[in-house]
């Protein structure tokens, strides 16, 4: 069935492909002021408890391995922070997260009378000519008693094959979870060899607030930023609320009634 925003043709391309373009859906005022709020918080200047947000540092070598430590704090002024996380408890990107489409989404993916929760909104960047190598991987997490279905994916700078944008695979979500004893859903060298070969590749560019709505199964990695501009990001994970976490995390309500 068709929903207010999406036809029924593109929600039959997204369970074939595993992505949906959905095309922009930020003004250039919305968008700008996203990405000022997003270097306020990496200079230390936003009206934010900084210890609360889970904040990484990109590497210097390009990396996986090398990327900083994920932790929960201020690390410095710079806009050379990898991940910023837990973003949902900003005022702005939570406004911006529960926008009456994502919420229609979720509707449509997880069913009307299902509450939703947050599992992690963040920033993802590859400062120019920086960025960190993300391996091939699903999104899927051994420590939850179920698994989060979707991400929207938000571009907040040009996201291009040169600049690191993501790659997938697409129809690979159809395969399940294919390396589901790895506790974040990353694939074996060996998998993604076999899996991820150059000829099944497709580059999601994007340009600034376009959304990309993609199945967490679905096979994706990025490269390193080979150009001399950013590629700023706004990932948020949309979950059933009712998942229960073994470490007994608690997880962020949205789209109250």
């Amino acid at each position: 069935m068709a929903t207010r925003n999406i036809t029924d043709d593109q929600w039959a391309q997204y369970e074939d492909q595993g992505y949906l373009v959905l095309g922009k859906l930020l003004t250039d005022e919305d968008l700008a002021a996203l990405q000022q709020r997003i270097d306020d918080i990496m200079l230390g200047t936003a009206k934010i408890d900084y210890d609360r947000i889970l904040m990484q540092l990109d590497s210097s070598t390009g990396n996986y391995e090398d990327a900083g430590v994920q932790s929960r704090g201020w690390k410095g002024a710079t806009l050379g922070y990898r991940k910023i996380q837990d973003l949902e408890l900003d005022d702005l990107f939570c406004e911006y997260t529960e926008r009456p489409i994502f919420r229609e989404i979720c509707e449509k993916v997880y069913g009307a009378e299902t509450p939703i929760a947050c599992f992690r909104a963040m920033f993802m960047n590859k400062p120019a000519r920086q960025g960190t190598v993300l391996p091939w991987h699903q999104d899927a997490w051994t420590a939850l008693d179920r698994q989060p279905l979707i991400t929207l994916w938000t571009a907040l700078d040009p996201a291009t094959k040169a600049n690191g944008c993501v790659e997938v695979i697409p129809g690979s979500h159809k395969m399940g979870l294919v390396n589901a004893s790895h506790a974040s859903g990353f694939l074996t060298p060996e998998q993604a060899a076999e899996l991820c070969t150059k000829d099944k590749v497709v580059y999601l560019e994007l340009e600034p607030g376009e959304v990309a709505l993609l199945h967490n199964w679905l096979l994706h990695s990025s490269d390193i930023n080979h150009t001399d501009i950013s590629r700023r990001a706004y990932s948020v994970c949309y979950m059933d609320g009712n998942t229960v976490a073994s470490n007994g995390e608690q997880f962020t309500r949205l789209f109250a009634k």
